[in-house]
């Protein structure tokens, strides 16, 4: 019979500005994941608050969800949404 088991893998804590493209993607996604889990959803502010970042760093975390949303790992929660300012994510999967 086959083993059954569960992996996981942890990441340490990096500061934004050391974080590689692909690690700030990673972190977008985690923490949209975790912002649905909690019946919330993700925003540019919510995001800057995680990563610690302060509002002049606005146009930096919509470069990381842009690139996020192309990459479809997370989704507009409303496609409607004409504003960029009031615009909220979900996982691809929600």
């Amino acid at each position: 019979m086959g083993e059954v088991r569960t992996s996981a893998v942890l990441f340490a804590h990096k500061e934004f500005e050391d974080m590689d493209r692909n690690e700030r993607i990673r972190a977008t996604y985690q923490h949209c994941c975790l912002r649905y889990v909690v019946n919330e959803k993700m925003t540019n502010q919510s995001l800057r608050e995680r990563f610690k970042l302060p509002e002049k760093k606005t146009a930096t975390v919509s470069q990381v969800i842009a690139a996020t949303v192309d990459l479809e790992k997370i989704k507009l929660a409303d496609p409607e949404q004409p504003s960029t300012r009031y615009r909220n994510y979900l996982p691809f999967w929600a």
